[in-house]
This record gives C-alpha cells, structure tokens and sequence, in this order.
C-alpha cells in the first residue's frame, strides 16, 4: 500500500510540474522574464486554458490525498 501511494505520488508529481509549466503567464512575474510576456495564438482558447486548470486541480487533489494517505500510513 505505502509502495503503491508513493509510487502515485510521483508520478503526480512530475505531472503536476508539466501541467503548471504548461500554464499561460499571466504577465509580471518570472513568466516575461523567459519570454512569456510574448502573446502567441498557440494555446489561446479558453476551453483550453479551462480543461488546463481543471485537470491541474483534478491532479492536484489525488497528490494532495496521497501525501495525506502516506502520513497517516506512517503512524
């Protein structure tokens, strides 16, 4: 149970890494600073930016649950 929680909990790890790099700046912050502030066609679509944020907190929550499962596993 441990091994397959961690194991969970890695992978949405880096998920979660590529899913908040994948966001679209915002403008102001490190983002312009490597070229975000630049506007590109690519990705604009808010039912892109919409199903981006859904599956970021959907993600979001399951690595939350695991790391509460692995500490109560840990007592």
């Amino acid at each position: 149970m441990v091994i397959g929680l961690s194991i969970v909990l890695i992978i949405t790890s880096l998920i979660m890494v590529l899913l908040v790099l994948l966001h679209k700046g915002k403008g102001g912050g490190l983002s312009d600073l490597f070229g975000g502030g630049m506007t590109s066609s690519l990705g604009s679509s808010s039912v892109v930016e919409r199903n981006l944020d859904r599956l970021t907190i959907f993600t979001g929550v399951v690595w939350f649950l695991c790391i509460v499962g692995l500490g109560f596993l840990a007592r």
